[in-house]
């Protein structure tokens, strides 16, 4: 199905630790601003303002492993997954809003709707 997709940015998922207190530091490590801490169906996250390119970067508070994963933004997240999984990636599981899942290097990322078209990188057009 013809749909777009894009880079929306980075989240840093941060084991345990506030979300307040992990963008403290990543905000002065990047040299963007922090903006306050909020909760999302129970979920708790700061953005970090100030990136290049219309990127999105935030910290999340997570009960996994820190890391860093990419989400990728979609106009049709189900067709997005549809095209990565003929390209090796596997579905993990929807989760609230959006598709995790796995490429075939073991990289954890997720699909998420896509903000706004107008803003930011232009987006792939994918038939």
């Amino acid at each position: 199905m013809a749909h777009r997709s894009r880079l929306a940015g980075f989240i840093i998922d941060c084991h345990n630790i506030p979300a307040d207190e992990a963008a403290a530091f990543w905000s002065a490590a990047l040299g963007y601003r922090a903006q306050p801490a909020y909760s999302e169906e129970g979920a708790e996250y700061a953005d970090l303002a100030g990136a290049p390119a219309g990127l999105n970067v935030e910290v999340q508070r997570v009960e996994h492993a820190s890391r860093v994963h990419l989400d990728i933004e979609s106009d049709d997240i189900d067709a997005e997954a549809s095209r990565l999984e003929a390209l090796g990636a596997r579905r993990i599981g929807f989760v609230k809003r959006w598709w995790v899942m796995e490429a075939p290097t073991g990289h954890r990322f997720c699909i998420v709707r896509m903000r706004d078209g107008q803003e930011g990188a232009e987006a792939n057009h994918w038939d």
